[in-house]
């Protein structure tokens, strides 16, 4: 086990720097840049610019210079936000769409685990069509849609909650509530259908065939098994949540990493864009690492060398 997480972690830096040189290619391929506006710069002002952010040196060169500061850990300085490294930048946001990402999928998975795993001990029945068709509902309303809503329901009508920006705990509840809704669907949806195929396993009849009772059967073999397509879905929709729903942060005003990232995309700001892209892509790695990790402990029949 030691030895392939080992192997993963040493594996996770050149993905990383793979992501990132596509990203950087990506950003050089496209028209314009950061110093092109709609009233062009006189040429000493935009050479002293390309002079201060290395933007003069031959294309290899910036490539060379780029590769050695991410791998020291160091994305430079931003473009647009004069004076803040980007370092800074992802530190001062990231708390943001961490607090709601992580509070967002623990509302997910108690709704989520609940739901998939009653639905598939009563089959057929009307909690099981219920709860589908809602989690069926909560997959085909994007959260462009059902952020706009709550806000009017519960702040323009009901005037119960804020409707936007950074405050107390009362201002966390409509964007939770609003990035949780398709996460606690696909859980029920992803439970229902493991906890299904598990219940009926050789060793699941072997269980019962012992005398175990149903609880037993249910909460020692039976929910292990059916987490599993559970645990698959949590390292990327972690790591998602983690690094900010740009829609809801849109939607509620959260000065969250998603919505800087857009804004640095927007901004032409290439120092802030791969630096952002180096820190996602980090995280979803090192969450998928978790997450096979994990499946050792839920099935023992998995065995990694």
């Amino acid at each position: 086990m030691l030895s392939y997480i080992i192997r993963r972690l040493i594996i996770i830096i050149p993905m990383a720097l793979l992501v990132v040189t596509v990203t950087w290619i990506l950003i050089r391929m496209a028209p314009g840049s950061f110093y092109s506006s709609e009233k062009k710069l006189p040429p000493a002002v935009e050479a002293n610019i390309k002079k201060k952010y290395g933007l003069d040196k031959p294309v290899l060169q910036q490539y060379g210079i780029l590769m050695g500061n991410i791998i020291r850990g160091d994305f430079g300085d931003s473009l647009k936000y004069e004076g803040q490294s980007v370092n800074e930048i992802i530190r001062r946001h990231f708390p943001y769409s961490a607090t709601i990402g992580i509070l967002a999928y623990l509302l997910a998975l108690a709704i989520g685990l609940t739901a998939g795993i009653v639905a598939a001990l009563k089959q057929n029945s009307a909690f099981d069509y219920g709860s589908m068709s809602l989690a069926m509902l909560g997959l085909s309303v994007p959260n462009f849609v059902l952020g706009p809503i709550l806000v009017l329901i519960f702040s323009l009508w009901l005037f119960w909650l804020p409707p936007a920006r950074w405050g107390g705990a009362s201002s966390l509840i409509l964007p939770v509530i609003t990035l949780a809704a398709i996460y606690a669907a696909y859980i029920a949806r992803l439970t229902r259908a493991g906890m299904l195929e598990v219940m009926r396993s050789d060793y699941i009849r072997t269980a019962r065939a012992k005398g175990l009772s149903e609880w037993k059967v249910l909460l020692k073999h039976a929910v292990r098994g059916g987490l599993i397509p559970v645990v698959s879905f949590t390292g990327p929709a972690l790591a998602a949540l983690l690094a900010g729903a740009v829609v809801v942060e849109k939607v509620f005003a959260i000065p969250g990493l998603g919505n800087i990232f857009i804004q640095s995309i927007f901004n032409r700001d290439e120092p802030l864009t791969l630096g952002i892209v180096a820190f996602l892509s980090i995280l979803i790695m090192v969450f998928n690492l978790l997450v096979d990790v994990s499946y050792a402990f839920l099935d023992p029949r998995i065995r990694y060398e």
